[in-house]
């Protein structure tokens, strides 16, 4: 595979994780967060990802399963690579305690009055990170893939790693006292995704097969659609007004839709 296709993957991966320190200078600068924004924002990306994985990726895959297995069996493996995908995302967020699940956000105003989360910074940002692999390893195995798909991807996951930058800053500033110290762990949180780039890289690649692309666009597809549903969605309707982050997830999809038949 090309060596500029890999890096222009490591990059996108690179900057979708590191997109955690925008939401923790937020936390640690803004005096109230921007709910309907934040809320567009969520809705937006899981319209994105939403559309990607059912209008792109899970057909990308079923085409490659068919043309290797016939039309019935490769129905049946595209649907365990999606469902696959959703169970391994699944049991990771499940195994994480709610009280430090980063995707348990806070927002920014309760910062003073929320004094429970005071020992639970370190915690946060290991758990994020945790939850940041799979991230990694879908935006990484998609630029593979179509850059076209892969940088609204990027963006979608970027987006929503803000909040989630906010939930990791806020307990660590509770628990140091530091500005500085909150904003590197939740900078640095962010590394992960492109760790899980690395590990798809090494682990991955070695194996490349057209029944491995397969499985992992479908695995990718359910792993974005159960963000979407179980995080981006829930967290959208919490910051702001349920209108808007429909608004958000519809012209997510609209503009994913029209960006995908602009390259068509």
């Amino acid at each position: 595979m090309d060596n500029q296709v890999i890096l222009t993957a490591f990059l996108l991966t690179l900057v979708a994780g590191l997109s955690t320190g925008v939401g923790s200078l937020i936390a640690l600068l803004a005096k109230r967060t921007n709910t309907n924004f934040l809320s567009f924002s969520l809705g937006f990306s899981a319209g994105v990802m939403i559309y990607v994985s059912f209008m792109e990726l899970l057909p990308q895959s079923l085409e490659i399963f068919s043309n290797e297995y016939g039309d019935k069996m490769g129905n049946l493996y595209m649907l365990l690579g999606l469902f696959g995908g959703i169970v391994i995302i699944a049991l990771i967020d499940f195994m994480v305690p709610k009280a430090s699940n980063p995707h348990e956000i806070q927002g920014v105003e309760d910062m003073k009055s929320n004094h429970r989360l005071r020992h639970t910074g370190i915690i946060t940002a290991v758990t994020i990170a945790i939850h940041n692999f799979p991230e990694g390893i879908a935006t990484f195995m998609s630029a593979l893939n179509s850059l076209e798909v892969a940088i609204p991807i990027t963006v979608a996951i970027a987006i929503h790693n803000i909040p989630e930058g906010i939930a990791v800053a806020v307990p660590i500033y509770h628990a140091t006292g530091s500005r500085k110290k909150a904003f590197w762990l939740s900078f640095s949180s962010g590394l992960a995704e492109p760790i899980g780039a690395l590990i798809a890289y090494f682990f991955l690649m070695p194996f490349w097969s057209p029944t491995l692309d397969a499985f992992i666009l479908s695995a990718i597809a359910g792993v974005m659609i159960f963000i979407s549903m179980d995080e981006l969605l829930p967290t959208a309707e919490k910051y702001g007004k349920h209108h808007i982050s429909i608004i958000g997830l519809v012209i997510g999809m609209l503009l994913m839709g029209v960006s995908l038949f602009l390259f068509i």
